[in-house]
């Protein structure tokens, strides 16, 4: 490298301290459009839902584009998880600050979820999809959804306990478990702080493993437009444009109630807060753009945490209240179970009281916490409802399985923007957020 050059990443170092303005970023911060991140996934969106309609064997048989790129994020998503929250309680050693941010967390999830499920209730009634549907149950293939409500069994509240307990330290790591990932990572950085000094190069050896694991993420980012492409091509190959349409009415019903969601409630959150919920949108856009093609939200957690980071969040916040988000925060997936239940009960004739509505709110607010890395977690945690609401028949969910995967994208991307925004209000609320630092980061147009 000649005198005076610098390389890509210095470059983005040295750029990361200019003073920015509040409108427009140095001309040096700006990559060319075909070597941004979420131009070169936009294309890849577009070029997969083109083969896979033009070429739908051929589309078919790029899944594995999809899966491999899935496999890379989530094999380095629970180291991600566990190194950031032991150097977060650990380098903090204030188990007092462990204690009122976890319980802050906590508080925000329940409030903000349930409200999810409330507009979901709300927007059914309003609306009532599936009226006039007379749907005959007795006809409908209830074995089509049996894998479904198997695991259904497990989102009981005994079984959730117990599936938040590993096997050993190190299989929580090896399944990848973000509950169990969770447990063992507060417990080992807790055993830390104990110690204290006797393990105070254990802590410094953790800070080191961070931007490792980043840069490991930042190798397989690369391959994210190639996994996208072939994520969207498999999808419209295998269930055809035609399946966009499939019950047009519930899906635009609850986009547009996932929208509006977003605008209203997230909007005004993040007002009061003192920031735009549409620049955070904006400032992970790149992010969404992945969800969107491979329909997974776990795919983008090592990128968000980096980019809250950046925006100003302590990293010991960071490191415990995104994971916690994704177990605990699915607004998203929230605001699906209840309005789905109520489309399933409608289109099969049946007239829901407000006794058995709050019974399902009451049983949608407990199975919908510790769904993440479920297997299509929106309908798992619907059969888990349904199971234990009699009035609605669970044979009625095969209704939805044409639309499953559709839905599943948009509560996947309503849960991450939820997770960001909920990791930055509890940075705030603790006295951890850099507001500076995070104007900062919303105003300037992404680099990627």
């Amino acid at each position: 490298m000649a005198v005076g050059q610098l390389s890509n990443q210095e470059e983005d170092e040295r750029v990361d301290t200019l003073p920015i303005a509040p409108d427009r970023a140095p001309d040096v911060q700006r990559k060319p459009l075909y070597a941004r991140l979420h131009v070169q996934m936009t294309v890849a969106l577009i070029l997969g839902v083109l083969v896979g309609h033009l070429f739908p064997s051929f589309g078919i048989s790029l899944k594995p584009l999809g899966d491999i790129f899935i496999k890379l994020i989530k094999m380095v998503v629970p180291a991600i998880i566990f190194v950031n929250i032991v150097h977060g309680i650990a380098g903090s050693r204030n188990l007092a600050l462990f204690g009122r941010v976890a319980g802050t967390a906590m508080g925000y999830f329940l409030i903000v979820s349930t409200l999810a499920l409330l507009v979901g209730l709300f927007v059914g009634n309003l609306v009532q999809p599936g009226v006039g549907m007379n749907v005959d149950v007795s006809k409908l293939d209830a074995g089509a959804i049996s894998g479904y409500a198997e695991r259904a069994h497990d989102q009981s509240v005994g079984a959730f306990l117990s599936s938040a307990v590993p096997t050993t330290l190190v299989s929580s790591l090896v399944d990848g478990n973000l509950l169990q990932v969770i447990m063992v990572s507060v417990l080992f950085g807790l055993a830390i702080v104990a110690l204290d000094a006797r393990v105070g190069s254990i802590v410094s050896a953790f800070e080191d493993l961070i931007p490792i694991l980043f840069k490991i993420t930042g190798y397989i980012m690369h391959f994210a437009p190639i996994g996208v492409f072939g994520a969207m091509a498999y999808t419209i190959g295998e269930y055809g444009l035609a399946s966009l349409w499939s019950l047009a009415g519930l899906v635009g019903l609850f986009y547009a109630t996932a929208l509006g969601f977003v605008v209203v409630v997230f909007g005004l959150i993040a007002h009061f807060c003192g920031f735009s919920i549409f620049r955070l949108v904006a400032y992970i856009r790149t992010e969404l753009l992945v969800i969107l093609g491979t329909s997974s939200s776990e795919t983008a957690m090592p990128n968000l945490m980096e980019k809250l980071e950046r925006a100003g969040c302590q990293k010991s916040i960071v490191g415990l209240v995104l994971p916690m988000g994704y177990s605990f925060n699915l607004d998203g997936t929230n605001i699906y179970i209840t309005l789905a239940a109520l489309f399933v009960a409608n289109a099969c004739g049946i007239d829901l009281s407000f006794a058995d509505q709050l019974l399902l709110l009451g049983v949608a607010v407990v199975s919908s916490k510790g769904a993440a890395g479920v297997p299509g977690a929106g309908f798992v945690i619907l059969a888990a409802t349904l199971a234990i609401v009699p009035t609605i028949p669970l044979a009625g969910m095969a209704l939805l399985l044409g639309i499953e995967r559709f839905m599943g994208v948009c509560c996947a991307l309503v849960n991450f923007t939820g997770n960001a925004l909920a990791t930055i209000v509890v940075a705030k609320w603790n006295g951890a957020l850099d507001s500076s630092q995070l104007d900062q980061a919303l105003a300037v147009r992404s680099r990627d």
